[in-house]
């Protein structure tokens, strides 16, 4: 990936809302992630790109949606951080064709309101994770380092010798491909759902607590996300149906097989997180 400098010599038109810069030498080559910085209001934009750089990353900002989503296509980034607010293209409709072209990389949306309903509709478009401004540069930064070390995570995981599909009465969740099928259908997940769905198909009825979920899919050592928690389980039920994951009240939530009470979804000898069934490579 190709950053481009932010100087009068830059090859962007005067006029461009696009610029990027590039963070210091103390990372080798291919060790620096890169993250695209979207954001309207230019000091913002530049403060939040500046932490990045300081932390170690490459970065690359956009200040409108068209903008973003050429960027997008351009640089290739490894992480999008993303306002709602844009002129353009909202936010939500950048995130869309960021996550429709590439559906691996996360994104950490901005957003100035804390409302539930905005919240639930960022999900669902293909935000991994979001922050209400004000915010915090210290949490951003450890935001951005969570969700590349989950894709990191997940990329090693892939590699391993564990199951490669993880089956589930009618859901068949694929670690390697990172795509789930429902009724031989594919269900288009962010990465933070998917990774949420194999944490809770990984042990199939298996109650886990919202603390239990943050540690282990977001990385969280503190139970202050639990918002978080339940706002991607409702983005899951969404895409899946209700009755795939069944609430705890005070405690969490757990993945079901509608349609056959009783049963733990694994049987004697299975892989945990496993169900008996075709040995067929899941399609597409």
């Amino acid at each position: 990936m190709t950053d481009h400098n932010a100087s009068p010599s830059s090859s962007a038109p005067p006029h461009s809302s696009t610029t990027a810069a590039t963070a210091g030498a103390a990372a080798g080559p291919g060790e620096q992630r890169l993250v695209l910085v979207v954001e309207d209001e230019p000091t913002i934009a530049e403060a939040v790109a500046a932490r990045l750089r300081a932390e170690g990353f490459r970065t690359a900002v956009a200040t409108d949606g068209p903008a973003a989503v050429a960027l997008a296509e351009q640089t290739r980034p490894d992480m999008v951080v993303l306002d709602v607010m844009l002129p353009g293209l909202d936010g939500l409709e950048v995130c869309r064709r960021i996550h429709a072209a590439h559906p691996a990389v996360p994104v950490l949306m901005l957003t100035a309101r804390d409302d539930e309903t905005d919240l639930l509709v960022g999900l669902a478009v293909g935000a991994d994770d979001y922050m209400t401004k004000p915010f915090s540069m210290r949490e951003l930064v450890a935001r951005v380092h969570v969700l590349l070390r989950r894709m990191e995570r997940a990329e090693a995981a892939a590699r391993q010798s564990a199951p490669e599909t993880l089956r589930l009465g009618a859901l068949r969740v694929d670690r390697t491909q990172r795509r789930v099928h429902l009724d031989g259908a594919e269900v288009h997940l962010t990465p933070t759902e998917f990774d949420l769905l194999v944490c809770l198909a990984s042990r199939p009825r298996a109650v886990l607590s919202r603390e239990q979920l943050l540690a282990e899919v977001w990385d969280w050592v503190d139970a202050s996300g639990t918002r978080t928690v339940d706002s991607h389980i409702k983005a899951l039920r969404r895409k899946l149906g209700a009755e795939w994951i069944r609430t705890v009240h005070g405690v969490g939530y757990a993945l079901e097989t509608p349609g056959t009470p009783g049963t733990s979804g694994t049987a004697p000898g299975t892989p945990s997180g496993t169900v008996p069934g075709p040995s067929t490579p899941f399609a597409g």
